[in-house]
């Protein structure tokens, strides 16, 4: 993290800014300066205020009260065109492109360079994407079909449309959410930079780490108000999430001690051709396992394979000691097996139904009978987890798309929950949603692992791994390589066998060499029951 790069006259900033949505203050005198050549964080929970600040940035909003400065002085915007006019621009977390059109059709859509009598200067579109992509130190073909372009790809043309407006001030609303590992790094060597031509950059990130690697100072946001404005220098993750939700980063990780009880769920040499090869584990009940690795590892599709959204070429997997038939979700529902996937949007919700309509879909055949469901059991259900998960809504019957990220995680957990599952499987449970939030779902999880779940936890997020795992189970290319246990889990040592340096017999333990030799509940020379079962009826934190 470098140190600011500027003082001055910052050039954009907010001054005693208030906003008000009927009886809800959104923003309630807040100022934020953000100056040339600095990457300046925007922090805070979901419903801090955070996107209603963004959007009187943009022009989406006009503040009822307190100021917008340009260079010093105030100024008006008359809608987004307005802001983009003089130069700020948003990068949102999920871009918007025209898919049928090239990479320079849509970064010069409605204003692109003419000819004699007219015509459009294809040529100088071409040209003038190359000059924007070599800037930013990219390489894309300003012919390709935006169609097919990765997330990471389609906010690079989304900066490179900011930069043909010559924007000064670029905001970037949790870019990263979607991005692996090296893509992150090339945006921030992007972001870099349009830092080092002396752009202002506002970045909103639910990833504290990110925070500080690319941002200089920080602006904290809690229930609408300005909490601190000030450099990240000095400051650590724990002050920073203190200022943010009033309460310790230790807080996070609420693992309660539970009673590890039978075998609940027991994967034998799964396989699924060119993506994940005998893969081989146990999960039991009252504890939590994470499945680790780097993204493209397998990870979830060895979830998937296991609930039997995707058929396996080879392996079994049993519930309570039932083989399950392969390839069957409504097979794996029913011997008591949930799955909460990873992209909540897509996979998890129907965002055009309503929050209780999201939370009965998984018990329709109780709700009613002969295909028609009471509407008084539906809403009855799904009050019943709102009040459980401490969900924040206006009405049962609002589309669960207006909710958050973090309430709509809720209503995924708890359309599965209702089913009263052995075995729940939650891929990246916290991705996208704040720090407060997290701490709810980890606490949530903890509960449930106390009360005799048995948890499979994928996540990419290590602390997660570490602060809420009993055991951590690697995965590398496709491989089962690495069992390692609470105790002796660290980031380097997760690290390692996630990138091949270690793992395999001569790592902590190899789940799938324990799974494969016993079945459920019998004692094996490794893994994780040990030679004399001691672990399955210990208490493990």
């Amino acid at each position: 993290m470098s140190q600011p790069a500027s003082t001055g006259v910052p050039v954009l900033a907010l001054e005693g800014v208030n906003k008000s949505f009927g009886a809800v203050r959104a923003l309630r005198d807040v100022s934020l300066e953000l100056f040339a050549g600095e990457a300046h964080a925007l922090a805070g929970e979901n419903g801090a205020g955070k996107s209603t600040l963004i959007k009187i940035l943009a022009g989406v909003h006009r503040p009822d009260s307190g100021r917008v400065l340009l260079d010093g002085e105030p100024v008006v915007f008359h809608g987004p065109a307005g802001a983009r006019d003089v130069g700020t621009a948003v990068i949102y977390q999920e871009p918007t492109l025209f898919p049928d059109l090239s990479i320079a059709e849509n970064i010069f859509m409605g204003r692109q360079p003419r000819r004699a009598l007219g015509r459009i200067d294809h040529k100088a579109v071409r040209t003038s994407t190359a000059a924007l992509m070599a800037r930013l130190g990219v390489e894309l073909d300003p012919d390709r079909p935006a169609r097919g372009l990765s997330i990471a790809d389609q906010q690079i043309v989304e900066i490179a449309k900011a930069l043909s407006f010559d924007a000064r001030v670029l905001i970037m609303d949790e870019p990263t959410a979607a991005l692996t590992g090296s893509e992150t790094a090339r945006l921030f060597s992007v972001v870099e930079t349009l830092r080092a031509e002396g752009a202002a950059l506002l970045f909103i990130s639910h990833r504290l780490e990110e925070i500080f690697e690319l941002c200089q100072r920080v602006t904290t946001l809690r229930d609408g108000r300005l909490v601190a404005s000030e450099p990240l220098a000095g400051l650590t993750q724990d002050t920073l999430v203190r200022r943010m939700v009033g309460r310790d980063l230790a807080e996070l990780y609420p693992k309660q001690d539970s009673r590890v009880g039978e075998t609940a769920l027991a994967v034998r040499r799964l396989t699924r051709e060119g993506v994940f090869r005998d893969v081989s584990f146990e999960v039991r009940r009252g504890e939590i396992v994470a499945l680790a690795g780097l993204v493209g590892a397998g990870r979830t599709e060895v979830a998937q394979a296991v609930f039997g959204v995707d058929r396996a070429d080879a392996g079994e997997v049993r519930v309570g000691g039932e083989v399950l038939r392969p390839g069957s979700p409504t097979a794996a529902m029913d011997a008591g097996l949930a799955l909460v996937p990873e992209d909540r949007r897509q996979r998890g919700l129907v965002m055009e139904m309503s929050i209780e309509r999201n939370i009965g879909l998984t018990g329709l055949d109780r709700l009613g009978r002969a295909g028609l469901v009471k509407r008084a059991l539906e809403r009855g259900r799904a009050a019943d987890w709102a009040v459980r998960l401490q969900l924040k809504y206006g009405s049962l019957a609002d589309h669960v798309g207006v909710l958050s990220g973090g309430n709509q995680q809720k209503v995924v957990l708890a359309k599965w929950l209702a089913t009263e599952p052995t075995v729940l499987i939650v891929d990246e449970p916290t991705r996208g949603i704040d720090v407060g939030t997290k701490a709810e779902v980890h606490r949530l999880l903890s509960s449930l692992a106390a009360d005799g779940l048995a948890v499979l936890m994928i996540s990419s997020d290590l602390p997660e791994v570490l602060g809420m795992a009993d055991r951590v189970l690697v995965m590398h290319e496709g491989r089962l390589v690495a069992e390692i246990p609470r105790a002796e889990a660290t980031e380097e040592s997760v690290m390692a066998a996630a990138t091949g340096l270690t793992g395999g017999a001569e790592g902590a333990g190899v789940a799938g060499e324990a799974a494969a030799t016993a079945l459920p509940g019998e004692a094996t020379a490794t893994g994780p029951t040990g030679a004399d079962g001691a672990t399955a009826e210990g208490t493990r934190r």
